[in-house]
């Protein structure tokens, strides 16, 4: 049923309005029922707050919600009007209609998954891997589980889960209990990656090339390209290990995604995402990494072991496809100064030579300049545009550039051993796709994807009216939801249906970051825009799980996700994922029709969140409503209990 009302303009004599007027009296009287009303509900539903905040784990987590439906003042009325409406009553006027297996979702309770899945990643699954081929770590690669294979339980929390230390501190502790691993503080003792002090780990910044921490290594390299400017903004970090690296970029303006697979160095990137660093699960293996073309300033291997030189050097191909035109690719580690390092190796001169060879001759066939070999660390810059590279190709056939192509299709895409051709220029010196403003104007300035007109259907005025509207937004968040503004409550947030990035554009001044996924199923080419603006983010379908660990985030805004998956898969199996990857007392904004959002909360009700439908930041007249919510605190002990 629609909410919604017409306005009549009315041409009352002065008179006839004062006559009209509501009383005093009258407006007193609503007042008094409405707070009566209002604080019976939240009597009925037992308050909205979390639960307990976790002993020891920071900042407290219960989120105070504004009101669901606010009273509205009485209407001038005409003798043909009808009397005024009082608050409107979702669930009376609302109701979720629909087949017997809907009603049956509506009344079910969602038990806990058992213990050994308290760390399940569905696409990456450990057991199901094994299935797949090893050759070329096609195994590590994302394989889901098909329908029958889906867990239908709630992904628990360890014994003994806190709170993450709320960043800045978050970037060098973190609670033992909620990545009870220590195969890596064993493993890569030396090296100063982590180490285990009691309750919790701590992150000395080391790195397997970087001894003397990951600060002193960015100054290294910020001698050798310009890391101060504002001309670079976006990284990625290949192979992150703990992600010291984008931890320490942060306090330079520049956003690394880092990525590491799921394997033998246990939770990796669930180490960064504890610190509050931007990670993935990721591989370079058979598929494109889910990034269109140009989205990186610069991509950074340190003893990532990726072997760039085999296979026709594919994988410097795919890290040539993702680079902007002018960006940086950074190596350390093996073979760069394997004179100085090769018996700490433990490998030959004349393997390490010939591997340096290689790679140089990879790069080489991309057109890319050798910047600087200094020390530990090697250099290249991708050319800003093909003229020059398309007139050597004439000559040197390997490898081709690609044809029919879409450079920005990456999910599933097969990489192939070809050139991604960049957007054709007239000049010399003209940048391939047009130039970027420099970090920050670069978040507000019109994307030249947008600008050169490349994405159907959007303009200029679009873009700025989506920008203005997500400031407007956000501040309608921030009013409901009082912890948003609190600095420190979130740190690692997700758009679930990021669009232009205007959500995270909002909220760039607080201490969080947010990664932006945009739906395979939508408008997919509006990522390439994101990463223009200097965000983060990947392409993702949300009929599937997303490449992270459980309790990842601590905020997930969900804008239309579960109209644009309307009819293409259950809403169950979104609302499942969402479960999985938000923290304990995490928050989620879903925006949708209120006719959907009904049928959500049905759900959600049996997921061990508190949820409550609250208008839209246009007043309660408009269709589309927010369902906030929180995760209760719960952890596997609770459980038992």
């Amino acid at each position: 049923m629609a909410v919604g009302a017409t306005a009549t303009k009315l041409h009352l004599s002065s008179a006839a309005a004062a006559a009209r007027r509501p009383s005093l009296l009258h407006l007193a009287a609503v007042a008094v029922l409405c707070s009566v009303s209002y604080l019976l509900g939240i009597w009925h539903h037992g308050g909205f707050s979390a639960g307990p905040a976790a002993a020891g784990g920071g900042v407290s987590s219960s989120v105070s919600i504004a009101t669901a439906v606010s009273c509205a003042t009485p209407a001038l009325t005409t003798a043909s009007s009808s009397p005024p409406a009082g608050p409107l009553d979702f669930a009376a006027h609302h109701t979720a209609e629909g087949t017997e297996a809907e009603a049956a979702l509506r009344h079910r309770s969602y038990e806990a998954c058992p213990a050994k899945y308290s760390e399940y990643t569905p696409c990456e699954d450990v057991e199901r891997s094994l299935r797949f081929p090893r050759d070329r770590l096609v195994y590590r690669e994302r394989h889901c589980p098909a329908d029958g294979e889906r867990l239908r339980c709630l992904v628990p929390a360890p014994k003994g889960y806190r709170n993450p230390f709320p960043w800045p501190a978050s970037r060098d502790v973190a609670w033992f209990a909620n990545v009870p691993h220590k195969e890596l503080s064993v493993e890569k003792a030396v090296q100063n990656w982590i180490r285990v002090d009691g309750d919790r780990f701590r992150f000395p910044g080391g790195g397997t090339m970087f001894p003397r921490g990951a600060g002193a290594y960015i100054d290294d390299i910020g001698k050798l390209i310009p890391l101060h400017d504002g001309s670079i903004r976006t990284a990625l970090d290949t192979g992150c290990g703990v992600a010291s690296w984008g931890a320490y970029l942060l306090s330079r303006n520049i956003l690394a995604m880092s990525f590491a697979p799921r394997d033998s160095h246990e939770a990796q990137v669930q180490f960064a995402l504890e610190r509050g660093v931007p990670a993935m699960i990721g591989v370079l293996a058979s598929n494109r990494l889910t990034y269109p073309a140009r989205s990186f300033d610069m991509a950074h291997c340190s003893r990532c072991l990726i072997p760039w030189q085999l296979y026709d050097g594919l994988y410097l191909i795919e890290v040539d496809r993702i680079l902007r035109p002018g960006g940086y690719w950074i190596l350390s580690g093996p073979p760069i100064n394997w004179k100085k390092h090769w018996k700490g190796w433990d490998r030959t001169k004349e393997d390490l030579d010939a591997e340096q060879k290689a790679i140089e001759s990879v790069a080489k066939s991309l057109c890319w300049k050798k910047i600087k070999e200094e020390g530990d660390i090697a250099i290249w810059q991708k050319p800003t545009n093909h003229i020059h590279c398309k007139a050597i190709h004439k000559v040197i056939k390997s490898p081709p550039f690609c044809s029919n192509q879409n450079p920005d299709a990456a999910w599933y895409d097969k990489m192939e051993a070809c050139i991604t051709p960049l957007p054709e220029v007239s000049d010399l010196k003209e940048v391939a796709g047009g130039a970027l403003k420099k970090w920050p104007e670069r978040l507000t300035a019109v994307p030249p994807r947008i600008a050169s007109g490349s994405i159907e259907g959007v303009t200029e005025e679009m873009f700025v009216e989506d920008t203005e509207l997500w400031k407007k937004r956000v501040g309608h968040y921030k009013s409901v939801i009082a912890q948003l503004g609190q600095k420190g409550r979130y740190r690692n947030l997700l758009d679930m249906n990021a669009k232009f990035g205007g959500f995270a554009a909002a909220l760039v001044n607080d201490p969080l970051w947010v990664m932006n996924m945009v739906p395979t199923v939508g408008n997919s080419t509006t990522l390439g825009v994101i990463y223009e603006r200097g965000l983060i983010g990947s392409y993702q379908d949300w009929c599937e799980g997303m490449s992270t660990y459980p309790r990842t985030y601590d905020l997930i805004h969900a804008d239309s996700v579960f109209t644009l998956y309307n009819g293409r898969c259950e809403a169950e199996n979104i609302l499942l994922e969402m479960d999985r990857i938000l923290r304990p007392e995490g928050t989620v904004i879903i925006r949708d029709d209120v006719d959907l959002l009904v049928k959500i909360k049905s759900i959600t009700d049996g997921m061990r969140w508190n949820s409550q439908i609250v208008d839209h930041e246009d007043g309660p007249l408009v269709r589309e409503k927010l369902l906030l919510v929180v995760k209760t605190y719960w952890t596997l002990d609770d459980n038992k209990q």
